[in-house]
């Protein structure tokens, strides 16, 4: 494609008509919501999510933070009747630049919008807004007995709404599935300003095409999720982990494919490869062999007979061939594996300072030749190279090391990373596995769709955004003509 990935934004806002308008839309928002509810201009914080040290930075003239769905829906509807651009954001830990405001207009933020608005324990279902942070919706849960299984990271900051948005994963999406697949109810405010419902607390529903499913996943780009109902199940009573570290990523990868053949329904399939094994060891729990190349960590969770059971298989089969295995059992040590696992980009980006890193998914045949591969395009840009990911998934976190004082190493980085999208696609895969596209992947589905696929998208957009104002520029399917 030879194009830049990554946008800088950062825009100075001193037009003076511009600082003039910026001062009306602040103050027709405070109309709305009062002046607590709206912070005039842009400030820091509401300007950039986890793609800042790529150098994406945008501007916003005021920043909305509603407490009610009907004020949001107020505040969309002045906007779409104004033409003003409209960033929803949740959390802000999104990796490609989704909740940036790119070149001005109204943010909104839904970090207010956090009431939980029924929990029926005894039916497994919770309908809550989607400002709530996702480690309390799983508190909560876990405080009835149940389990809502999507983990993504940053969880005291992300939030339900971003999830949604992004159809986010984690972990335990190997055996439970995104969030999306536990999403049973949407309420949302759709262009020009109108409050929909679609779906509710039920297990079925087929009646009209998918509206629940097409703002799952579009990423604020054809409205904006303000509140879910989500089905919950059972939590398991045990959950066990087994670390097994090998001297290659080809055994490592032999290791996946066993537990695959052996049936072993574990619940978590994860990995790092030597570089990423390079900048987390010193902090593992405990000492790694010195030849330790792979890792790979599995999850066996149920019952307490059928956890026990599980990691006892998982140990025996993971265990063939590995340089050593680690498998604690008591609760602190199980926490602290889990911490280390979370903590694994933040120690990668320590290495240099700042990374560019995508989320390429692969089917798990080629899972091998994505790793290798990974490493081989950061040889060619002359940069440091690394993945760690959902094993079990086919879902690398493929990764380019920069130093952040360094333009042209963020620029080789950019390049990189459209070949290893050619990569992914190359292998039958996809060029995101849970970050979406936002701004630094658009146009890179052209590399994955037929033109008559991508007009559908095109067109889904059209009909839910005529004016293009929501979350404008992000999740494009072509790159811009204009």
């Amino acid at each position: 494609m030879g194009r830049s990935i990554v946008h800088h934004a950062t825009v100075a806002a001193t037009d003076r008509g511009l600082a003039t308008d910026s001062v009306l839309i602040a103050r027709e928002l405070e109309s709305i919501l009062g002046s607590d509810g709206v912070l005039p201009g842009g400030p820091r914080g509401y300007l950039a999510d986890a793609t800042e040290s790529r150098s994406l930075r945008g501007r916003a003239d005021a920043v909305a933070l509603p407490t009610h769905a009907d004020d949001l829906a107020r505040v969309v509807r002045w906007c779409y009747a104004h033409d003003v651009p409209i960033v929803p954001r949740g959390g802000g830990t999104g990796f490609a630049g989704g909740a940036v405001p790119l070149d001005g207009g109204v943010v909104i933020g839904l970090e207010r919008m956090h009431s939980v608005h029924r929990f029926d324990p005894e039916l497994w279902r919770i309908r809550l807004d989607a400002g709530v942070a996702t480690a309390d919706l799983r508190r909560r849960a876990r405080e009835s007995g149940l389990y809502f299984p999507p983990d993504p990271g940053a969880a005291e900051q992300s939030q339900l709404g971003g999830n949604i948005a992004t159809n986010a994963g984690g972990p335990h999406a190997f055996k439970y599935g995104v969030t999306g697949a536990w999403v049973t109810g949407l309420q949302a405010v759709v262009a020009p300003g109108e409050l929909i419902e679609v779906g509710g607390p039920l297990r079925k529903d087929v009646a009209g095409y998918d509206l629940k499913s097409l703002l799952i996943g579009s990423e604020g780009t054809l409205g904006i999720v303000t509140a879910a109902w989500l089905r919950l199940i059972p939590a398991p009573e045990a959950a066990l982990p087994v670390t097994a570290c090998y001297a290659s990523a080809r055994e490592g990868c032999a290791a996946v494919d066993s537990v695959l053949g052996n049936g072993l329904g574990v619940a978590a399939l994860e990995y790092l490869d030597a570089g990423a094994l390079v900048a987390t060891r010193d902090a593992f729990p405990v000492p790694l062999p010195a030849g330790a190349a792979f890792m790979l960590i599995a999850d066996a969770d149920g019952s307490e007979q059928e956890a026990a059971r599980l990691h006892a298989e998982v140990i025996e089969v993971l265990g063939d061939g590995a340089l050593s295995v680690h498998a604690p059992r008591d609760a602190r040590a199980i926490a602290e594996l889990w911490r280390w696992r979370d903590g694994a980009s933040i120690g990668v980006t320590a290495q240099r300072g700042g990374k560019v890193s995508e989320d390429i998914v692969v089917p798990l045949d080629r899972l091998l030749e994505a790793i290798e591969g990974t490493v081989e395009i950061g040889r060619r840009h002359r940069l440091p190279a690394c993945s760690w990911g959902h094993a079990g998934d086919g879902n690398l976190h493929s990764t380019f090391l920069i130093a952040p004082e360094n333009p042209g190493e963020l620029e080789r980085a950019e390049r990189a990373a459209e070949e290893l999208f050619a990569l992914a696609c190359a292998l039958g895969g996809s060029i995101s596995g849970e970050h979406g596209i936002g701004w630094v992947k658009r146009g890179a589905l052209e590399r994955q769709w037929a033109p008559a696929a991508l007009d559908l998208h095109e067109a889904i957009k059209d009909v839910f955004d005529p004016k293009g104002l929501l979350n404008p520029g992000k999740k494009l399917a072509r790159w811009p003509t204009t």
